[in-house]
């Protein structure tokens, strides 16, 4: 029997999966389709960053190949800024600018792990992140999160083993929206250091967390050096998606050895997208901000609107950045309904079970909604047609 690719040994990418119950359907003007199912700005980028664009085409450097770790000018910006951000100085030889924030994730597990190592990622997980480590024949240990889906030490303690070599976090978290509380962040650094393992820190929201300051002081840390690797998009805080900029935030050793893989995957980050990140760090501090105070005000309307489902058996398990994460009072799972969804209610989502393991029960009770791109009148007709949903009800033990 032939074994398996590594591609073959993973599942097929949720989003693609989702548009393809899109064919053959069509959504009436004044009943749109409510896609809700990706985490993507809609948007361009605002129009003074499209207009530095169109002035930096003209730059010859702009069309060749650039430094494998990213634009010197880019790496220092990025420097200083996390510096002020949390509060802790740090260099730009510690920043590696990377083709998106999942180039940055895979560049690191490559430069960490080898065939059979393991990685703990908290369920529901960011399913790119399952799907790089099955393709890089890395064994992901599911860690299961509490009722606030919050991963515990106590409870990742267990699960390390003599081949674990990282713990993955993502704050704010996707698929669960989660803002995790600096003390949780700070047992699990102390569980990974004193485990000798990395904890990979996932903060492509960080722009769009409610809190004010710097969500934690693990940068301040004896050890991060060897300990902390954090993530980064620019992706969602300039609407850059299609020109795939991302971000890696370490210590020295380890991007000696993520060098390496980059220069043989991308060669170098687009230089395109790099100046708009730098353009955009030097220049739209304050309407970043404005983005973030909409986005905000949307997550709470998506989760006072959930609340008022509450009485039809909706319960809301996570709210924040672009994601609310919640359990469904219906008989079926999440994964027949989903594309029921899209034809009963024209609501594109994804089901819990494209974020937890293969047959994990939970899965099948939750949908995750991405409703950054959504606004007010998009938010009132999504209550709508999920209230007026009447298929039929779990067992009341079911849906609890």
């Amino acid at each position: 029997m032939i074994k398996p690719t590594r591609t073959q040994a993973t599942f097929t990418p949720p989003v693609p999966e989702a548009r393809r119950w899109l064919d053959g359907l069509s959504f009436p003007p004044q009943r749109p389709l409510l896609n809700v199912s990706q985490a993507a700005p809609v948007d361009p980028p605002p129009a003074p960053l499209r207009r530095a664009l169109a002035e930096a085409m003209e730059r010859p450097e702009l069309h060749l190949y650039g430094p494998v770790l990213g634009l010197p000018a880019l790496r220092e910006e990025l420097a200083a800024n996390w510096s002020a951000h949390y509060g802790t100085p740090i260099s730009a030889a510690e920043v590696a600018i990377t083709a998106g924030c999942n180039q940055a994730f895979a560049a690191t597990i490559a430069a960490l792990c080898g065939e059979g190592d393991e990685v703990l990622l908290p369920t529901p997980w960011y399913f790119n992140h399952r799907m790089w480590l099955d393709m890089q024949g890395v064994t992901t240990v599911p860690l299961p999160t509490d009722d606030g889906l919050l991963p515990r030490a106590e409870t990742a303690r267990a699960l390390v083993t003599d081949r674990t070599r990282a713990i993955v976090l993502v704050s704010p978290n996707n698929p669960g929206g989660v803002e995790y509380p600096p003390e949780i962040m700070t047992e699990l650094y102390d569980l990974a250091r004193e485990k000798g393992l990395r904890l990979i820190v996932d903060e492509t929201y960080r722009d769009f967390d409610s809190r004010s300051g710097a969500p934690h002081d693990l940068l301040s840390r004896e050890g991060r050096e060897d300990t902390l690797v954090q993530l980064y998009s620019f992706s969602k805080s300039y609407r850059l998606t299609g020109h795939r900029v991302g971000a890696i935030v370490t210590g020295t050793g380890l991007l000696e050895e993520v060098e390496k893989f980059l220069d043989t995957v991308t060669i170098c980050p687009p230089q395109v997208g790099q100046y708009a990140a730098l353009w955009g760090l030097q220049n739209l501090g304050p309407w970043v901000a404005g983005e973030r105070s909409e986005i905000l005000a949307r997550g709470r309307a998506v989760a006072d609107g959930f609340r008022k489902l509450e009485t039809k058996g909706w319960t809301l398990r996570g709210c924040g950045a672009y994601f609310a994460y919640v359990r469904h009072p219906f008989a079926e799972s999440s994964a027949t309904l989903a594309p029921k969804l899209v034809r009963d209610a024209g609501i594109l989502t994804l089901p819990g079970t494209m974020f937890m393991p293969e047959g994990d029960a939970d899965g099948a009770r939750h949908f995750r909604f991405a409703f950054a791109n959504l606004d007010e009148a998009g938010i009132t007709a999504l209550f709508e047609r999920l209230g007026a949903l009447d298929w039929p009800l779990a067992a009341r033990t079911d849906a609890a």
